[in-house]
């Protein structure tokens, strides 16, 4: 038995003519009968009473036409899964991110890649730039949002699609809070909220050559491994920070945003979508260009 006989069958069960199936099926009318004998056959039941003048189901033809059609619908499930899939259109999307993807990027992407692609389904994982990078590279991640540049070699791909620049975070109460911009000078003796080489080493990296190019020490008192967290401990008082500027979006009240000035100072950092080029399919090239044309 195969697809071509069950859809032979439901065609002669809704016509009840094998003359009038065959034109709809596009075949001859002998090839046709001869192909249902051999489903009765192989079935091993009469799927049909046959008379001079009709043609009508028996009580196995009418208990087989249910299932048939089942068959014949799953069997095109299959068929457009298989190939939404390859196009993109459906399945699943593993993303990963970092915190600070949530402020501006992500809530302008996935929108956007629901509404477009409304089938795929998406599972995420917040992790430090270093956790997405091994993911990425071990394949227990599609895609993933990362802080660019990236501190170490690899073979992952990226997409800049947002950029960025740190600025100074400062107690809401703290001298320097009311001025237009900030420089290293004014906050030399002041104690400074670092990041781990851990958690993030992308941005302690940067802070690091920053500092240095600079000739600056900074007075190190506390570290930590997310900006959300950094930011919480300015608010708390605990000393100022180099955040990037879409944090500020989703601080709280008690800090402040200044620029950090000369302006020269400040390098290009920003968040990109990443994948690994080795299992990257359809889907992953689908929320790479959505990505990329929302940065446009």
């Amino acid at each position: 038995m195969d697809l071509r006989q069950l859809q032979q069958f439901v065609a002669v069960a809704d016509t009840l003519n094998f003359r009038a199936a065959a034109e709809r099926l596009h075949m001859t009318q002998p090839p046709l009968s001869v192909s249902i004998r051999r489903l009765e056959e192989e079935i091993g039941a009469e799927l049909f009473v046959r008379s001079t003048h009709r043609v009508r189901l028996t009580k196995a033809g009418e208990a087989a036409l249910t299932d048939a059609r089942a068959a014949l619908f799953h069997a095109e499930e299959v068929s457009r899964v298989a190939r939404s899939t390859a196009h993109g259109f459906s399945g699943g999307l593993r993303v990963g991110f970092v915190g600070s993807a949530k402020n501006i990027l992500l809530p302008r992407l996935l929108p956007a890649f629901q509404k477009q692609y409304p089938d795929i389904v998406l599972k995420f994982s917040e992790l430090a730039n270093a956790e997405l990078i091994d993911s990425l590279e071990q394949n227990h991640l599609d895609v993933g949002i990362v802080r660019v540049p990236l501190s170490r070699r690899s073979d992952i791909r990226y997409i800049t699609v947002e950029r960025d620049h740190f600025v100074v975070a400062l107690p809401v109460r703290h001298r320097l809070a009311a001025r237009e911009g900030v420089s290293l000078d004014d906050l030399r003796e002041e104690p400074f909220i670092d990041y781990t080489t851990s958690g993030l080493p992308g941005l302690h990296a940067l802070t690091s050559i920053l500092f240095e190019e600079a000739k600056f020490s900074p007075r190190v008192t506390q570290e930590a491994v997310q900006v959300q967290t950094v930011l919480f401990l300015v608010e708390s008082g605990f000393g100022w920070a180099l955040v990037p500027s879409s944090s500020s979006r989703r601080a709280g009240a008690g800090v402040r945003f200044r620029p950090l000035v000369p302006a020269a100072l400040r390098p290009a950092i920003g968040l990109a979508v990443a994948y690994n080029p080795t299992f990257a399919g359809v889907t992953v090239q689908r929320f790479c260009e959505l990505a990329e044309s929302l940065a446009q």
